[in-house]
């Protein structure tokens, strides 16, 4: 009975803490003191914690190194935007086709590769993200290389904000779950894994479906906002961003990849006057990470009271 109350407590703090924070936000935009500016940081911030959290369910709990993620959001922003702008739906219906869409696309995909392993499976999920963008590089409906223009904009700070909190829970829940220790067990040792039962497999291409269809509700989310979209924007540089993000916050921690997230998208709109100057931080990024703190900034740990209470009284 203590425990379920303290657990009650506990939710109903977060939702308190969540609530104040979309509230402020929202009343800094309304009132215009968080100007345009700031508002693309924000939603690019967003963004990237959905695409962060989302390729650590499959690099850092699943163990599978997919160099592909930005092919989803790909296929995500497009098929929101023909949804639409082109078929004239609600928003809602867009970001349903997004991430559908995009779930069956990293179906068909994972199924085959994830049966590689090592390089071969880096390799070959690579290879399709590149085929993703040329193939919409080649279809004349969606305008080919020039992209799509004058994409409606209809994401918004609550689209943002329950876009993202969805995509923390989702995973957090499915990682504790009975489904989630089956997928690190496939991380830890896939053998022993297989020789307890364990369809592998099955869990490895769960891990990429539910990756790629939040990967496609970021690309619906960016569509509905920058108004612009072209093939180009989700190259393998794209991937390379995300994965940066996975690194530096720790393979395996989701905490992890939210602080990275919002310290890369930080990092990017003080830099983005100087891109060439950011590709070379990044890179030393990862250089200095990989020789001081080759485990990440979290790790595989995640931040808690405990945590924190940890660290107050000077504990391991």
């Amino acid at each position: 009975m203590q425990t379920y109350k303290n657990n009650w407590a506990k939710f109903c703090g977060e939702v308190l803490i969540l609530a104040a924070l979309f509230t402020l936000v929202q009343y800094l935009i309304t009132t215009g003191l968080l100007n345009q500016y700031y508002q693309i940081n924000l939603t690019s911030m967003c963004i990237n914690i959905i695409l962060s959290v989302s390729l650590n369910l499959i690099n850092g709990f699943t163990g599978q190194l997919s160099l592909g993620h930005a092919g989803f959001m790909a296929v995500g922003a497009y098929s929101s935007v023909i949804f639409t702008n082109m078929m004239g739906q609600p928003f809602i219906i867009g970001l349903l086709a997004a991430c559908i869409i995009s779930a069956l696309a990293g179906f068909i995909i994972g199924v085959p590769t994830l049966r590689l392993k090592g390089d071969y499976l880096a390799i070959a999920t690579l290879a399709f993200g590149e085929i993703i963008r040329v193939i919409l590089q080649n279809i004349d409906y969606v305008n080919g290389p020039a992209g799509i223009l004058g994409i409606t904009k209809m994401t918004t700070w609550p689209w943002l904000f329950g876009a993202t909190i969805l995509t923390i829970v989702v995973i957090v829940n499915l990682i504790n779950s009975s489904y989630g220790r089956a997928i690190i067990s496939v991380r830890e040792d896939e053998i022993a894994s297989e020789l307890m039962g364990i369809n592998t497999t099955a869990y490895k291409v769960l891990a990429f479906v539910i990756g790629a269809m939040f990967a496609g509700l970021a690309g619906a989310l960016y569509a509905h906002f920058f108004y612009i979209i072209k093939p180009e924007t989700f190259n393998f540089l794209k991937s390379f961003d995300i994965l940066v993000m996975v690194v530096l916050g720790g393979l395996g921690s989701t905490t992890g990849a939210i602080i990275a997230a919002v310290f890369i998208t930080a990092l990017t709109a003080v830099l983005q006057s100087f891109p060439a100057i950011r590709m070379i931080l990044y890179a030393l990024i990862l250089i200095i990470v990989m020789i001081y703190r080759p485990q990440g900034l979290m790790g595989n740990k995640e931040l808690s009271r405990q945590t924190f209470g940890k660290i107050w009284s000077g504990r391991k």
